[in-house]
């Protein structure tokens, strides 16, 4: 039988794509939420990152996934926090969209049922429709 992993409500995140300095890798975080239309950043290995991968492909928008170790996983919240100035605490995954914070999975699918993430994407350049 297979075994669950469990479930972290903190955020993590690995990069694929960056080296593992700490310095360059915090500060990159930041570039790449400013840089890219849209960007999710989560856990590595998280299914909900993929659940909203899946809803934005399924729009027509192909978002890069920023992957977080554990042992990263304070700096990286702390880095997004002083960037969003966001009251709340970061929970991965986490979407950036246009460089601002969308939000979670909860927020991106309540804005996809309400009709309201379109537009949202649309502003934001991710979606040429």
């Amino acid at each position: 039988m297979y075994q669950a992993i469990p479930f972290r409500a903190s955020v993590s995140t690995v990069t694929r794509d960056l080296p593992n300095t700490r310095g360059i890798h915090e500060t990159n975080i930041i570039t790449m939420v400013s840089e890219n239309a849209v960007i999710i950043i989560g856990t590595r290995g998280c299914c909900l990152c993929h659940v909203v991968k899946r809803l934005l492909q399924g729009l027509g928008v192909n978002p890069p996934v920023y992957e977080v170790d554990q042992d990263r996983e304070t700096s990286v919240v702390a880095q997004l926090s002083t960037h969003t100035s966001a009251t709340e605490m970061l929970q991965f995954p986490t979407v950036f969209v246009g460089g601002k914070l969308l939000g979670g999975l909860e927020r991106v699918m309540a804005s996809h049922i309400s009709g309201e993430l379109v537009p949202i994407l649309k502003d934001a350049g991710a979606l040429w429709l």
